[in-house]
């Protein structure tokens, strides 16, 4: 915390003069280590909750598991295969992107043709 930034600042902004020692900055340090603390519990709840989602995520299939933090990772001397085919969940994704465009399709055909016949 500058003092000095902040004492040129609440002149510029309000005309009054503060002296460094004055105890408005005790204040000032008083509202910086509440800030620091609420900011550190949020932070951390913020943490816990991503960490639920994110096991909750691994547990729907979302996310690939965690590897083993004990065990080194072997590294691959050969990239692996890319994976060949569709997954059950991705062919369900494509037929119901394919059927929307259909529909969508149709909707704008019929749209045009009721317009033409106007």
């Amino acid at each position: 915390m500058d003092q000095q930034k902040l004492r040129s600042h609440v002149f510029d902004k309000t005309g009054i003069k503060i002296d460094v020692d004055d105890p408005i900055f005790a204040l000032v340090a008083l509202n910086e280590a509440v800030l620091a603390e609420t900011v550190e519990r949020q932070l951390a709840l913020l943490d816990a909750a991503t960490q639920a989602l994110a096991a909750q995520a691994r547990a729907a299939g979302g996310l690939p598991p965690l590897p083993a933090a004990a065990m080194p990772q072997p590294v691959p001397a050969v990239p692996a295969p890319a994976p060949t085919g569709f997954t059950p969940r991705e062919w369900r994704l494509l037929g119901a992107a394919a059927i929307v465009s259909i529909a969508s399709a149709l909707l704008v055909l019929g749209g045009a043709a009721l317009l033409y016949k106007l």
